[in-house]
């Protein structure tokens, strides 16, 4: 795949997103899915989890919940979200993270509501977001925490889906790729932010990423490194400089068991 169809690829799936919330809305309106989320069981505290197992010494792992990425296809063909929620659990993850996307992700809905349901552990809902639509629409769905990528969000969005996100009781993993994302970010205060280690134009994947741009983050945000973390002197490396919660998923949802994966590559004895 080229660079330019890569980087086509996040328009086209932007502008699924907008077309997604417009039918998805016609369907369910708003007011609808507001009462919904009232309905919805109790946020489970994703930052706080994190935090917590960090203080106790222990890496803050989000395990991410993923069939297939519009570069790699298919990456795991025996793919139930359940019996992947308990293994990392198992294993020693902190929370989840779990694509919802159908076109490009083939992932769905259902997956987040049946991870969630077989475990104890916060999860994130990994998806586009871009409207407040979706951003109820995770509350109802059970999500604890939501994604806002800087990179397709004006700061009017990203501030107002910040503090949607906030005021349903979900935390909100604010990503970041570049020092202008990071800049614009950390407008936010945003307690927990994501440096992606992935270019998003060119897929490549550079885990220095995170180390340029760690020395610019506050010292009271939660940073979590994304992407490209495969062995583990990759988590030493990030551990000895201070950065202490991860999310991983390709390395570790490719391995027959994922959730021993998970221990052998945190060293969780």
């Amino acid at each position: 795949m080229t660079e330019r169809q890569q980087s086509n690829i996040l328009q086209r799936i932007l502008d699924r997103k907008a077309a997604e919330v417009a039918e998805r809305s016609q369907i369910l309106p708003l007011a609808s899915l507001r009462s919904q989320v009232e309905h919805a069981p109790e946020p489970r505290g994703f930052v706080a989890r994190l935090r917590e197992h960090i203080a106790a010494g222990r890496p803050g792992v989000i395990a991410e919940i993923k069939r297939a990425s519009p570069s790699k296809g298919v990456i795991r063909e025996d793919f139930k979200p359940a019996q992947l929620a308990r293994s990392y659990e198992a294993g020693g993850a902190s929370c989840l993270s779990v694509l919802t996307d159908h076109e490009f992700f083939q992932g769905h809905e259902l997956h987040l509501q049946e991870a969630r349901a077989a475990c104890s552990l916060p999860v994130l809902r990994k998806d586009f977001v871009i409207d407040p639509y979706q951003v109820y629409e995770a509350r109802a769905l059970g999500a604890d925490c939501v994604l806002l990528i800087v990179a397709a969000l004006g700061d009017a969005m990203l501030r107002e889906l910040h503090q949607l996100a906030q005021e349903l009781g979900m935390d909100a993993l604010v990503e970041v790729h570049t020092e202008e994302e990071l800049e614009r970010a950390l407008e936010l205060r945003p307690p927990l932010l994501g440096i992606n280690n992935r270019d998003l134009h060119t897929f490549h994947t550079d885990i220095r990423t995170t180390l340029r741009l760690k020395e610019r983050v506050p010292a009271d945000t939660l940073l979590v490194t994304e992407s490209g973390i495969h062995i583990s002197e990759e988590v030493e490396l990030m551990r000895a400089n201070g950065v202490h919660a991860f999310l991983v998923g390709e390395s570790m949802i490719r391995a027959p068991d994922p959730g021993a994966k998970l221990r052998e590559l945190f060293m969780l004895g």
